[in-house]
């Protein structure tokens, strides 16, 4: 019997009854054993949900065609609980030619390849925030510059809430979605 945490990247539900379904396959070595079905099972949750600890916040929501838009993001923790470290990060759509630029130091374009490649994603945005406290929120600023094509630009934060050292603590939620016309 196995048991344990299983990571997982979806937000919790909240209370109420579940019906799981999970493909599952044994296998021994040396291979004298190689089993394989579905389990099926129902799951009743009763934690409450929690509330949000940490609020992202964007001042606009549209981008245009052609155009360079300046925006803030303000990034807060909300709670008492964790400490000031997060990870925030915008992507837009790779394809289409959308650029992000700041000038804040916390941020980078994401480095993509192997060493020594220099390649840097400029379609995305990856900030450490070190500094987030509950009545000290983080102010973003960054550029996206949006050609012809149309991008959506995504984002979410990662944070950690120590508990020990427990590895599958903390969360990642989404920021707002921009939107283009």
């Amino acid at each position: 019997m196995l048991a344990g945490t299983l990571p997982g990247a979806i937000e919790y539900p909240g209370p109420g009854t579940y019906d799981v379904t999970a493909s599952v396959r044994i296998r021994s070595e040396p291979a004298a054993i190689d089993l394989q079905g579905t389990v099926r099972a129902s799951l009743k949750l009763t934690a409450p949900r929690a509330k949000p600890t940490h609020t992202v916040t964007v001042n606009r929501t549209t981008l245009h065609r052609n155009t360079t838009t300046t925006l803030t993001y303000t990034v807060r923790r909300d709670s008492e609980n964790g400490d000031g470290s997060a990870r925030f990060g915008l992507i837009g759509e790779e394809t289409s030619g959308v650029r992000i630029s700041t000038t804040d130091p916390r941020c980078v374009n994401p480095l993509v390849g192997r060493y020594p490649a220099t390649t840097r994603l400029p379609h995305a945005l990856d900030c450490a925030l070190t500094t987030l406290q509950p009545g000290r929120p983080a102010k973003v600023t960054v550029n996206v510059s949006v050609g012809p094509t149309c991008s959506t630009v995504v984002s979410k934060l990662g944070y950690w809430m120590p508990d020990g050292q427990a590895l599958y603590t903390g969360g990642m939620q989404p920021g707002p979605t921009l939107t283009c016309a």
